[in-house]
């Protein structure tokens, strides 16, 4: 398993394309606020191959001593493969010098996608992530954080936000209650 910056159009155009299929247009910003973000070196876009065949994508958003992973993805044909666990495993030790978190769909036995739900949160505690019992309503989704090295109140996590994304996203954050 590598994983480097992309190089050239063809590696560009695969994360492009597994981007807009991973992830459900409400999920995603334009792909060229990443690509924009990327360039000022606010967001680490990568390129995963595993046996010199395309693996899958990793979008972060870089704060000063925190990292969040804002977009995982594995090719499809990969999927099912052990690939995403060592894709998340190699990015935890590459910022190993940082917090690093995520946000998850919050588990509620309501929701149509409750078994998705249940099997993302074990994907990455199994790849070594822990719960770091805050919850936040993202843009009206209720959401989880997860870390690594990392512990944030809901106050830290809503500032990361005001410092990397801005205040229109700060303004879509508020606190839920475990």
């Amino acid at each position: 398993m590598k994983f480097f910056k992309p190089r050239g159009f063809m590696q560009m155009l695969r994360l492009r394309l597994l981007y807009r299929e991973a992830f459900p247009r409400c999920e995603r910003k334009p792909f060229s606020i990443i690509k924009a973000m990327s360039e000022r070196g606010k967001t680490d876009l990568w390129y995963f191959e595993d046996d010199g065949e395309f693996a899958g994508l990793c979008a972060t958003i870089n704060g000063s001593d925190a990292i969040l992973i804002d977009y995982l993805a594995v090719a499809k044909r990969r999927r099912g493969t052990g690939v995403g666990t060592r894709m998340l495993r190699s990015l935890l030790e590459h910022y190993k010098d940082f917090g690093v978190f995520l946000e998850i769909e919050k588990l509620n036995p309501e929701a149509k996608n409750n078994d998705e739900r249940i099997r993302r949160r074990e994907f990455y505690l199994k790849a070594g992530l822990e719960p770091m019992g805050t919850y936040v309503k993202l843009f009206g989704v209720d959401m989880e954080l997860l870390g690594k090295n990392c512990q944030l109140t809901f106050d830290e996590y809503r500032d990361f936000y005001l410092v990397n994304y801005g205040k229109f996203a700060y303004d879509h954050i508020a606190p839920i209650d475990e």
